[in-house]
């Protein structure tokens, strides 16, 4: 089956504490939504590659990609109001003969085992989510009230996540609820289970100058 990857990068910088939008930043020499795109090419380079970005980053993009010489293929689509119709739009003409992975664009630390992980579960289960454990101490706030859960009994949620496009398709047909905070969950509305696999912790969505420093170390490491 083709393998797609919607990379979703319709973020601000509001966060980030800049008036460039966060998967423009460049890290370690590179703008963040290039090192995301770099590693999927690099887990598969005959991969489609399908760009969701708000109509006006795209002329900016496309100076970047110009000044970076930046030579990876992929076809751009406009993004929507939120995540929901973004990924939609993504999906247009998917076809029902593909393994989709949607992707954050501001995750460029994705590991390629976990990637491959994820499209080996998703063509046998249909559906493949990346977790990692959780290792903090949670608490559980009600009104005026908190008090400690057991962490064993939850885990946090990474992309990419990957489906095929048959579920996909059907999914994303749904009308919107605000309950959709991600794939998975629009995916489980149709009462359909999704299967969980190993992520790699370093996997962060960049948010705040600190997850900046964060992922910089992790590539000066890795390098």
């Amino acid at each position: 089956m083709r393998k797609v990857v919607i990379i979703v990068a319709a973020g601000s910088g509001s966060r980030m504490q800049s008036e460039l939008p966060k998967q423009f930043i460049e890290l370690n020499g590179l703008p963040v939504l290039m090192h995301t795109i770099n590693k999927f090419y690099e887990y598969d380079s005959h991969i489609e590659i399908r760009l969701v970005l708000p109509d006006d980053h795209v002329k900016h993009w496309l100076q970047i990609c110009e000044r970076f010489i930046f030579p990876i293929r992929h076809e751009i689509f406009s993004g929507g109001s939120n995540r929901f119709f973004s990924v939609k739009n993504g999906l247009q003409d998917i076809g029902e003969d593909a393994i989709v992975a949607i992707h954050d664009g501001v995750r460029p630390l994705v590991s390629l085992e976990t990637i491959n992980r994820g499209f080996k579960l998703a063509a046998k289960k249909g559906t493949a989510i990346p977790v990692v454990d959780v290792h903090e101490t949670i608490r559980h706030l009600s009104q005026s009230v908190s008090k400690t859960v057991p962490r064993v009994d939850y885990r946090l949620v990474q992309t990419p996540q990957v489906f095929k496009s048959s579920i996909l398709a059907k999914a994303y047909n749904q009308e919107f609820h605000s309950s959709f905070t991600d794939d998975a969950s629009v995916v489980e509305n149709m009462g359909i289970e999704v299967s969980l696999y190993e992520g790699n912790r370093e996997n962060l969505k960049i948010t705040t100058p600190n997850d900046l420093v964060v992922a910089s170390a992790y590539l000066n490491h890795n390098s």
